[in-house]
């Protein structure tokens, strides 16, 4: 009956093309390890891993079991799909029952996307990387008590820094990339092979060695040298394919005991300022407290000092950051941590969160804006109320927020969340948000760099946050991408606000850095939006530390290339890595409960900055000029100087008063790698030859209204011509003047005023009482008297002026002024025209 299928089924020991590509893919990426011939076909295998969860990826890298179906029972599954279904297709559907369905699968998307019924995408590691296969998974906890800052004896010890040669290595990463390599691929888990132990042997029960570990998702700890019975000194991994940037540290120890007082000291910090040096404590997770009490991340050490390490070996010089710790139980694991980790899972548990919420999807659309250097999901929400009408949408402003541009600057991913919890709330004040903007939020700017544990960089070695004006699409994806959306939301619409959410590691507090406006029109108002948020935040944010200064160096950041891009609010907002100095805070580190409130106070502060009651608006102002008035005195009684400012103080250049924001060499940009150097020279060779070549773009509405004007414009006047013509004045006017011919960029406001002009000639024409003959005499008498103080054929161009005789017509003052050149002598099919120098045309009321 199908002699098609019967000799398919008797040629088994011909593979099946797909099927064969199939089976070496998976087994390529670890995903399964069947023999060759008990793989299921196409339509079984789809069925199988659809509904049975063993071949689904969990956790983070999932678990790997052997699939052997009967071969007999494939035979009678492909034998049924061909039989039972019209459809020849390896994407049918089957139902809860496990029946085949004919019709296809819906295409896919670009880019893979977690579902309601799917596992979360593991991140992608360079396949430098050895990870481990453990998840891990922190709970969120606020401590019931102000955590204070430490507050120094005077008595800490200075611990002695003596290496590897005096002490024992206990730890260590092999084959970490460093400046000099490049990343070149990444895989699902890392480094193939098997992970091998890198912690030391336990000789038995007695042994009380701690066992360290950092190859987990936003780790990072290299080394671990053992000095003393309790005493540990700790290096951490410069960011990968750099030789630099170590601030961020996240580890776990193992077998520890319990009230023995433990010493860490990481030997290789790279900026000579630190918020150690004023009460920062390290943070600290214990599982069992976890397990047991329900205790999270606490703030815990004790003898905390920050020092230069006076090792020299030729290098740039290193600090040092000690602390000691008492452990709340024998036998435990625990975890330190510089700051509140946020990981790539985390963020994406909570997108699956509101992905799954039937009512938070309706107003939050989660899109894929790109793929990182790994490969990994760089992702996009846009939150918005859905609009009655084309009219009410097209009204709607933007707001653009993103976070972690800069890895190991946890905070910024703490406020987003603040952020995004209050606005996808049901809160009245949510709603009216929604209604009247529209969010874009791109809550993870530099995945790779959280997963690998990086604080600065991504995988290309360099910071992103000086690379926003880079042409290099392929090697900078997610800050090209970012750019280019904003780009293209500001052809659409007006972006009220842009802030990058980042982390400090100097000063306390939270502060914004924005940019000072040249445009007298808006004088201060970009220091109004951070001035409302000090009044809603009194006891975190700090207006006394934002900077408005725009400097060299940071001309390639998210705020000044957005704020050049024509957004006026444009800031970085830095939260601090220590605590508050502030109001009832005062002395406190921050929990992850104050940084998500600040992420509330930002909407309540944008509905203060739009309220249509402009009073807080206007006092904020005041306010502002009073505080700058005050600044300039201050700056020149600093300088010896009396100065009356009344009057000019306004004139000042507010970038002479700002001091600069930089303080350390992560304010600097590496430039390009030298891998890449060339490719940004061919890229941009080619972008020049690009813009030659390229087309005259398509008009905005505002251009095609201008045009359309000045089309009007050309009519009425040519309509002006032919009836001057009619009346004996032909010799008197030209074709078309030179100002019409070139105003492409010619004001629209000016043909609007010069429109009514026209339009009263149209009248005098009709029933004017203006006598042609005098209009005559005027015209030639005017040009005779230029023609005796000009040279002959010398083309004049000058404004004409009012009248100083009496008796003639006064002449407009707001005339424009233009040369008559010649014209060519056709023009669209035109005959010649006799062109006299030195004729002016007035046009009279």
């Amino acid at each position: 009956m199908f002699p098609a299928l019967e000799t398919e089924l008797k040629q088994e020991t011909l593979p099946d093309p797909y099927e064969d590509f199939m089976y070496h893919h998976l087994q390529y990426y670890g995903y399964f390890k069947a023999q060759r011939g008990s793989l299921p076909n196409s339509a079984s295998h789809q069925h199988v891993w659809k509904n049975n969860p063993r071949y689904l990826v969990s956790g983070s890298f999932g678990e790997r079991e052997d699939v052997i179906p009967d071969p007999l029972q494939k035979e009678k599954l492909l034998y049924s799909l061909m039989i039972g279904s019209p459809l020849k297709s390896r994407q049918l559907l089957h139902d809860e029952f496990g029946e085949v369905q004919p019709c296809l699968r819906e295409p896919r998307d670009l880019f893979a996307f977690f579902s309601s019924s799917g596992p979360l995408q593991a991140p992608r590691w360079p396949i430098e990387c050895e990870v481990i296969k453990e998840s891990l998974c922190h709970i969120e906890w606020v401590p019931p008590q102000p955590e204070y800052f430490y507050q120094p004896t005077g008595n800490e010890k200075l611990p002695e820094i003596v290496g590897e040669e005096k002490g024992t290595v206990v730890y260590q990463l092999d084959s970490v990339p460093t400046e000099g390599s490049y990343f070149t691929s990444a895989r699902v888990g890392g480094k193939r092979g098997i992970i091998r132990e890198l912690a030391v042997t336990l000789q038995g029960p007695e042994d009380n060695t701690l066992l360290f570990e950092s190859r987990f998702e936003s780790g990072n700890l290299q080394k671990a040298v053992r000095v003393d019975t309790y005493e540990y000194e700790l290096t951490l991994r410069t960011d990968l394919y750099t030789n630099k940037h170590t601030q961020w540290f996240y580890f776990r120890v193992q077998n520890t005991r319990k009230d023995v007082t433990y010493r860490f000291t990481i030997v290789n910090l790279l900026k000579p300022k630190s918020l150690y040096t004023v009460g920062m404590k390290p943070l600290m997770y214990s599982q069992l407290d976890a397990n047991t009490h329900n205790i999270g991340w606490r703030r815990e050490g004790k003898e905390i000092r920050y020092f230069k390490n006076n090792t020299e070996d030729g290098q740039q010089p290193f600090y040092c950051l000690t602390w000691t710790i008492q452990f709340p139980h024998d036998q435990d694991t625990c975890f330190f941590a510089h700051f509140y980790p946020y990981t790539y899972t985390d963020l994406q548990c909570y997108l699956l969160s509101v992905a799954n919420n039937p009512v938070q999807s309706q107003f939050c659309k989660l899109r894929t804006l790109c793929r990182s250097l790994a490969g990994n999901t760089v992702y996009l929400l846009t939150i918005t109320n859905p609009s009655r009408t084309p009219q009410e949408a097209a009204a709607k402003k933007a707001v653009v927020l993103s976070a972690r541009v800069h890895p190991g600057e946890s905070n910024g991913s703490w406020i987003m969340k603040g952020f995004l919890d209050f606005i996808l709330s049901n809160s009245p004040d949510a709603q009216l948000l929604r209604d009247i903007f529209i969010f874009k939020v791109v809550p993870m700017l530099n995945p790779d760099g959280v997963i690998v544990g990086n604080y600065r960089c991504s995988l290309a070695g360099r910071d992103l946050n000086r690379h926003y004006k880079t042409v290099l699409k392929e090697s900078f994806p997610c800050i090209w991408y970012t750019r280019n959306m904003i780009k293209r939301l500001l052809e659409e619409r007006e972006v009220l606000l842009y802030c990058d959410f980042h982390g400090h590691s100097r000063k306390n507090n939270i502060f914004v850095y924005g940019c000072n406006s040249n445009d007298h029109k808006y004088w201060l108002h970009e220091r109004v939006f951070p001035l409302m948020l000090s009044k809603n935040a009194p006891d975190k944010f700090s207006f006394q530390s934002c900077n408005f200064k725009v400097q060299k160096c940071k001309e390639g950041t998210g705020r000044v290339v957005m704020w050049r891009m024509g957004i006026l609010n444009s800031y970085t907002m830095e939260s601090t890595f220590g605590g508050s100095t502030l109001g009832n805070k005062r002395d406190t580190h921050f929990t992850t409960e104050d940084l998500k409130s600040l992420g509330y106070h930002v909407c309540d502060t944008l509905l203060d900055f739009c309220d249509p009651d402009r009073t807080k608006f206007i006092q904020c102002l005041a306010e502002l000029k009073e505080l700058l008035q005050q600044e300039i005195h201050k700056k020149f009684n600093e300088l010896g100087q009396d100065m009356d400012l009344e009057g000019s103080w306004s004139d000042i250049s507010l970038s002479d008063i700002e001091s600069s924001t930089s303080g350390s060499d992560s304010s600097l940009s590496d430039g390009l790698p030298v891998h890449l150097l060339n490719i940004a020279h061919e890229v941009n060779q080619k972008k020049k030859m690009y813009k030659k070549k390229k087309k005259k773009p398509l008009q905005t509405r505002k251009q095609r209204n201008e045009q359309y004007q000045k089309n009007n414009l050309m009519r009425e006047l040519k309509l002006t011509e032919d009836i001057l013509e009619r009346a004996g004045f032909a010799s008197t006017l030209q074709k078309q003047p030179t100002f019409f011919r070139n105003s492409e960029n010619a004001n629209s406001s000016t043909m609007r005023n010069e429109k009514p002009r026209l339009n009263e000639l149209h009248g005098r024409d009709k029933g004017s009482s203006l006598d042609p003959s005098k209009m005559t005499s005027l015209i030639l008498t005017k040009n005779k008297e230029r023609m005796q103080t000009e040279k002959p054929g010398f083309t004049v161009s000058c404004s004409p002026k009012r009248s100083t005789n009496p008796s003639q017509e006064p002449v407009p003052d707001m005339k424009p002024s233009w040369s008559r050149n010649t014209y060519p002598a056709t023009k669209r099919g035109c005959t010649a025209m006799t062109v006299y120098p030195s004729l002016h045309i007035y046009t009279y009321p």
